[in-house]
């Protein structure tokens, strides 16, 4: 008996032993773990950036754009770096952000929401000198283009009329996912100016969405239809605002 209680002691001894270094070098990842967790956990900017603060260097689908954050809709989105989506407001034709109401102001409550399919909503009176802007990732969707030339002529009415300074006008059929909408597009090339419009409503005016891609990025621009009598100015106007974001030497 005592033989063997003396063995049993000598065996739990090497197995304890044993078992030691496993048991420290398990505490050491652990702990290289915890370690390596806190430095690449993502951290929210703690920062706060005014509103006039130099335009921020921000990154959406890896493209780089100089951002006034006066400019910016939504206070969550004004810091630099990686942004899913920004959502933006210009006065028109400056381009110049609109100045706030008063010092930290926010954007009025009225504004339209900056949201995924708000292209439809109406916008307010005073909306009329503002365009709007939202960029995002083009991720799986068609680029306009490639939607102007293989989604929308299904959807399509097959009559087209003439809009002003060289236009055509095309509505939507009623059982389709745009009904209400018209396709405005600059009849000799329709790849060169294109845009989706609502239409006028009592007294809700129409509204557009004119669409442009660069790089990964998709840039959606809404201004109001009546703005369409100058399609060219505003082809234009898109044009030195996109170069402002996104200077091709920055």
């Amino acid at each position: 008996m005592t033989t063997d209680v003396v063995s049993r002691r000598r065996s739990r001894r090497r197995t304890a032993v044993l078992i030691l270094p496993f048991t420290l070098l398990a505490t050491a990842l652990a702990a290289a773990g915890v370690v390596v967790a806190y430095l690449l956990w993502p951290t929210w900017p703690t920062a706060i950036v005014t509103l006039d603060a130099p335009a921020l260097p921000i990154t959406v689908a890896g493209v780089l754009f100089n951002v006034p954050p006066m400019a910016i809709r939504a206070a969550v989105q004004r810091h630099p770096g990686a942004h899913e989506r920004v959502d933006l407001v210009f006065l028109w034709p400056s381009l110049d952000p609109p100045q706030p109401a008063g010092k930290g102001a926010e954007r009025p409550a009225s504004e339209p929401a900056a949201a995924a399919g708000d292209e439809a909503a109406g916008m307010p009176s005073y909306a009329k000198d503002r365009v709007f802007v939202t960029i995002a990732g083009l991720g799986a969707v068609l680029p306009p283009v490639e939607r102007l030339r293989s989604i929308y002529p299904r959807y399509l009415e097959e009559q087209a009329t003439a809009g002003p300074d060289g236009l055509g006008v095309q509505a939507f059929r009623a059982d389709t996912p745009y009904q209400g909408e018209d396709l405005v597009y600059r009849a000799e090339k329709p790849e060169g100016f294109f845009a989706r419009c609502t239409r006028k409503i009592r007294s809700v005016p129409g509204n557009c969405m004119h669409e442009r891609v660069l790089e990964g990025a998709e840039i959606t621009l809404r201004f109001p239809r009546e703005w369409l009598d100058d399609w060219r100015g505003v082809a234009d106007g898109f044009d030195r605002l996109i170069a402002l974001l996104h200077p091709r030497n920055g």
